[in-house]
């Protein structure tokens, strides 16, 4: 438990005995022992309290509500009832409960400091800015602290954060900030780095460049101290603010000097240099050149300058990496311009190749030269790679003709230039023998390279992890280029063996846990993902690896494991960013409050949580919803409403990272900025569908029905006709959306091998399951015409007669999609076929919708013939003609039911030929595989195996409960 306060209550040696209990998570025993406890102090509110908590944990939320009410009501001020009640209405996500017990006790103790303290903190949670306010004020009245001060100036800031008129903000709230601050400078009353920080903050944000300037140039900037180079920093943003480039450019040539081997004032240096020179800015006469110093205003000083430094660094007891680098920045910046000829700074080939020799035994050589490989022509690529390789050395082994290197330093150099190979396009210029050659050898320099990573321990990467990752790459390549089936085997077999040897390297995992999804097996997936171990903002950046692939593979029960993990992170952001807002305001520091907001609403607004947010909610319906009355009870324990879009449509952030997969493709073959856009497109519409999908079904149930038929006056009093207005109007947005989609994969687009993953749309679209879904929700608007025209209208039932024929036909249609072997031998070859897996999964999909529907249907039906059957029991008439429209739904239901038990009989079928197929021997048979190999394939044609096998069982059960329930539609 929380702590429980210092005041020595006489209460708390009564009260341990439940702490504990609720500690160690004994949540009955708390109940039990708080029982005791009130059996003989009625009056002791924290037990109460104590006993809501033991309630809420036990599931028992409306009584741990009405209890904990029963105390509020009185206004407790004992610490202990305060703090019990705190962490009870936390645990109930209901933090303004908060702010009105404190409120009560400020109103009752008017001069507790520490109470004034909780209810600003209860006021923080909830985001009350001007409370906040006035709470922090009211707080310094009672005790002149600066920090309270202060926390009443940063709400001032949030307010002006959250107003929606910026003009307001700028009028109002930050000039009245501002105002505060200089009150207290005036007064010499400021103490803390925190509270200049706060002032420059406010500055910044009312553009007031220059005060913000002096501010940190003068006595205040001297308590700026926590941060390296703090005041420089601030300085360097306020002159580029100000466009003050002479200062900008003294600065960095100054900070330079200090280090010459910090990147940042390396890029600040060269674009005040070149701002310089685009002014013809020229040094005053008499005064000085700047308010920090020298200013360099020409490209001869700034080429001196670089060369100054590199021979600065030669004296350097360490090497560094920067003034090497700032002289190829140079080069390409003068290049861009047009005047590189005029100042000889080198030939860019000859300085890389010699920074290569001094640092490409560091991993950092081949990301730092990748920056500049494009100011080497193209027709020198394979000289540039030579001219590498021969000074790296390397020795030939007995049993191999490949030279090997002798010694780490080697191997990093010969990665090094092997990662610059696949980068500068060589690879992909080769044919498919060669290709296959260079794949042996990078496999032979693996092998080889982990004799140097014997003494590694688990948790480090071998040195020669990246040839594995790089042979992988070029099989990637022929298998989705150029449609080699056996390639992907390959992929499989030498990333297990190389996670056999590197258990904890991510980018193996990563990369299995692509293919396998490529591949349509998600069993291994769910273990290589959790191996990971991902932290916090990770679930919404790399979860979508897990989220997209799990349901529509037919793996429902780790599906629904991977939503309601990615689910949990996302709930737990809201309140435990209101903890770290807390501690920032605790702690003075100011300028991470707003950062910590714009974090809580990049979550908020996460792509990845409306994603997940939606199919867990479509995937609950379909696992637990079989007819119309637990389809109800379902939607209803969801809250859900057809008429509510709780999506920001608007404001959807893409926060999924898209570069976790380490790559050395060429620009050209590399994720561009445009294939993000498009893949968010893609996305967007597509949660634009299955969020449709999801309000629509969620709307069955409202279209109750009643037995006398409707009048529109009634109707519209019952509100029913608005109900099914809305079921209308989302189809019709449904529609919109859908064409959309259509238009979009119009398009073709490719995006590249290791890109982001395309949605499951294209699939929708052309197996017919969209067409079937469509045309359900369009029948749903057909029988409440039925519902409320009555039996009378011909027309009506005949459409409900073809609408039945037709649905069975497009049905049949997406089962024979269904069809074939999901994995076969085929000239000693291994064929998969995973996009049967997401057609059997898109047909259990719609074959629940077309029974949710049937089940409304069915309830429409029902009371016209039981009146029709009383009807003729009153006029005792043997033969009174039925409606054609039973007859329709009775056929109807018939074929449903033979088809469904056809889909499950064929499942059955792929079951058995899953079980009897034998892999082992195909890879045994394979004379190429080296016997490591052999066993590392024998493995991954078995998880690829046992995974269809568990996936087909998974789609064959929920078939069958659907099967029972349509046995059931009889009216």
């Amino acid at each position: 438990m929380a702590a429980r306060g210092h005041v020595q209550d006489p209460n708390d040696r009564r009260l341990r005995p439940i702490y504990d209990y609720l500690d160690n998570g004994n949540n009955k025993m708390a109940i039990q022992q708080a029982d005791k406890l009130l059996k003989k102090h009625k009056d002791l509110h924290c037990a109460k309290v104590l006993k809501a908590i033991g309630l809420q944990r036990t599931g028992k939320q409306d009584e741990a509500y009405a209890l904990a009410q029963e105390v509020a009501a009185l206004e407790p001020t004992d610490d202990n009832s305060l703090q019990a009640l705190t962490i009870l209405y936390r645990e109930m996500h209901r933090p303004e409960l908060v702010t009105k017990l404190y409120e009560a006790a400020v109103k009752k103790v008017p001069n507790s400091e520490e109470y004034h303290s909780h209810l600003f903190m209860a006021y923080a949670r909830v985001g009350e800015y001007k409370k906040m306010q006035q709470a922090g004020m009211a707080l310094y009245k009672i005790v002149p602290k600066n920090p309270y001060y202060f926390w009443s100036v940063m709400s001032l800031i949030m307010q002006s954060i959250s107003a929606q008129d910026e003009n307001l903000s700028k009028t109002m709230f930050l000039p009245l900030a501002e105002r505060m601050v200089e009150k207290m400078v005036k007064e010499d009353k400021i103490e803390a780095e925190a509270e200049v920080e706060l002032y420059y903050m406010i500055l910044e944000r009312l553009e007031k460049y220059q005060e913000a300037l002096d501010v940190v140039r003068g006595k205040l900037g001297e308590k700026l101290t926590s941060e390296l180079q703090s005041r420089e920093n601030k300085c360097m943003a306020m002159y580029k603010k100000l466009c003050r480039w002479p200062e900008c450019n003294a600065l960095s040539r100054r900070l330079l000097l200090k280090n010459s081997d910090d990147w940042q004032f390396y890029i600040t240096y060269f674009d005040s240099v070149f701002q310089l020179i685009d002014e013809s800015w020229t040094p005053p006469l008499e005064e000085e050149q700047s308010l920090e110093g020298e200013v360099h205003y020409s490209i001869e000083q700034a080429v001196k300058f670089i060369e100054e430094r590199i021979t600065e660094e030669s004296k350097s007891a360490r090497p560094l990496r920067g003034p090497y680098l700032a002289k190829l920045e140079l080069i390409r910046r003068l290049r861009c311009r047009g005047c590189n000829d005029e100042y000889k700074l080198g030939d860019p080939e000859e300085l890389m190749f010699q920074y290569f020799k001094k640092f490409g035994d560091k991993p950092c050589c081949f990301t730092d030269l990748k920056v500049f490989v494009d100011l080497l022509p193209s027709s020198q690529y394979t000289k540039f790679i030579s001219q590498l390789l021969e000074v790296i050395p390397l020795s030939a082994a007995a049993e191999s003709e490949v030279a090997l290197p002798a010694d780490i330093k080697a191997l990093q150099q010969h990665l090094c230039v092997v990662q610059l190979t696949r980068l500068l396009g060589i690879y992909h210029a080769m044919d498919k023998k060669e290709k296959l050659t260079a794949v042996r050898e990078l496999m032979l320099r693996y092998r080889h390279g982990l004799e140097f990573g014997k003494t590694c321990l688990k948790t480090e990467l071998q040195f020669s992890d990246y040839y594995c990752l790089l042979a992988v790459h070029l099989l990637l390549d022929l298998w989705l280029e150029e449609g080699e089936e056996t390639a992907v085997w390959q992929c499989l077999t030498f990333l297990e063996e190389g996670l056999s040897h590197s258990p904890s390297n991510a980018q193996f995992k990563l990369l299995l846990i692509r293919i396998y999804c490529r591949l349509g097996a998600f069993e291994p997936v769910a273990e290589l993902y959790s191996s990971l171990d991902a932290k916090h903002i990770q679930h919404d950046t790399i979860g979508y690896l897990l989220t997209r692939y799990a349901e529509s593979l037919g793996h429902y029960a780790a599906a629904s494991q991977s939503c309601n993990f990615a689910l949990r992170f996302f709930h737990s952001n809201q309140k435990d960013t209101s903890e770290y807002i807390i501690q920032a305001y605790k702690y003075g520091a100011f300028e991470k409050i707003p950062e910590f907001i714009a974090f809580r609403n990049r979550l908020n607004s996460s792509l990845h949580f409306a994603q997940v947010r939606t199919e867990r909610m479509l995937l609950d319906l379909l696992l637990e919803a079989n007819i119309s009355t637990s389809l109800e009870e379902s939607i209803k324990s969801m809250s859900l409403s057809p008429e509510e879009d709780d999506i920001p449509w608007k404001d959807l952030r893409d926060n999924r990272d898209l570069t976790v997969l380490f790559n050395w493709d060429p620009k050209d073959r590399d994720i561009s900025e445009e294939h993000r856009k498009l893949s968010l497109e893609e996305e967007t519409v597509w949660l634009r569908i299955r969020s449709l999908t999801l309000r629509l079904v969620s709307g069955l149930p409202t279209l109750s029905h009643t037995i006398q038929p409707k009048n529109s006056e009634k109707t519209a009093e019952n509100g029913v006709s608005s109900k099914i207005d809305t079921i209308r109007s989302l189809l019709q947005q449904l529609e919109a959306a859908v064409d959309s989609g259509k238009k979009f994969l119009e398009q073709k687009i490719q995006y590249p091998v290791l890109g982001p993953p395309p949605t499951r749309m294209a699939g929708f679209f052309s197996n017919g399951s969209c067409q079937c879904q469509t045309s359900l929700f369009y029948l749903v608007s057909d029988i409440y015409e039925l519902d409320t025209n009555g039996l009378d209208s011909a027309e009506i039932q005949e459409r409900l007669g073809n609408s039945f024929k037709s649905l069975i036909e497009r049905l049949t249609d997406l089962f024979n999609k269904c069809k074939g072997d999901l994995i076969e031998v085929r000239d000693g070859t291994l064929k998969t076929q995973p996009n049967l897996l997401e057609n059997l999964v898109f047909f259990v999909e719609t074959i629940s919708i077309t029974l949710w529907v049937s089940s409304y249907c069915d309830s429409v039906l029902r009371p016209f013939k039981s009146n029709l059957q009383k009807k003729k029991k009153k006029k005792k008439e043997s033969s009174v003609a039925m409606p054609p429209v039973f007859t329709h739904f009775l056929d109807y239901v018939t074929e449903l039911q033979t088809l469904t038990s056809n889909v499950i009989d064929h499942i059955k079928g792929l079951e058995i030929i899953l079980t009897a197929l034998k892999l082992e021997e195909l890879s045994l048979k394979d004379t190429l595989l080296l016997q490591e190999e052999k066993k590392f394939t024998k493995t991954v044609q078995g998880k690829v195996q046992s995974s269809y096998h568990h996936s087909v069982q998974e789609i064959g059960e929920l078939l069958k409960k659907r099967l029972d329930t349509i046995k059931k539609l009889k009216i």
